[in-house]
């Protein structure tokens, strides 16, 4: 990552971290303060993508995830769980069906 885009995020965690609202402005008032000169385009772009969002959620949350659950896989848990395990079975003979590219005609060394 360039020392501008660095500077710049640095900015906005700094920001984020006294609890003050992330505007381009006040990017480049830090980026000011610490020598480095950077352009309002980048900091205009860096407020416009963290408007809204809690940045301290954003970085607690970095490593959670998980994805969310499947469609109707609450309703298998509450009959004991039976369509739950039915469901890994369609997958894998959908993934079965997909043709490769070794099928068609292309591999990875032709």
């Amino acid at each position: 990552m360039a020392s501008l885009e660095l500077a710049a995020t640095y900015a906005a965690l700094i920001l984020a971290d006294d609890g003050v609202e992330i505007t381009s402005d006040k990017i480049i008032a830090l980026t000011n303060a610490a020598s480095v000169e950077l352009e309002p385009i980048w900091a205009s772009l860096l407020a416009k993508a963290l408007e809204g969002k809690d940045v301290r959620e954003l970085l607690s949350n970095v490593g959670a995830g998980g994805g969310a659950p499947a469609v109707g896989a609450a309703p298998g848990a509450a009959a004991g769980g039976a369509p739950a395990a039915e469901a890994p079975k369609e997958e894998e003979k959908e993934e079965k069906e997909e043709e490769s590219d070794e099928d068609m005609g292309f591999g990875l060394f032709d």
